[in-house]
């Protein structure tokens, strides 16, 4: 299933500020379906990776933690208008995705 990654940059505080959303249920296989009453089958992120310019600029560990839909910020200092952001992550079931954006202050 293609989950949406979604990317939105602005300047602040003379930095770029990064905000990544993704689309993705993470759920931390404790929960129970309210109907069957059978465990929901674990589902998270594990690693977010984060390139600016074609260079690895931070990985994150992600765990059971994280809320659904997950939304991370951060801030580049050495960012500009123009250069170029892809966010990539695999979750704990194989799944991929991320997506690609250009730096907009």
């Amino acid at each position: 299933m293609a989950r949406e990654t979604k990317i939105r940059t602005r300047t602040q505080e003379g930095q770029i500020e990064v905000l990544v959303l993704v689309n993705h249920p993470m759920e931390t296989g404790l929960r129970k379906d309210k109907a069957s009453g059978k465990p929901i089958p674990a589902h998270y992120i594990q690693e977010m990776t984060v390139a600016l310019n074609g260079k690895v600029a931070a990985t994150a560990t992600m765990g059971i933690a994280v809320s659904e839909n997950p939304l991370l910020g951060f801030r580049f200092a050495n960012a500009k208008n123009g250069d170029k952001l892809k966010i990539s992550w695999k979750d704990n079931k194989g799944e991929t995705g991320g997506a690609e954006g250009v730096v907009e202050g």
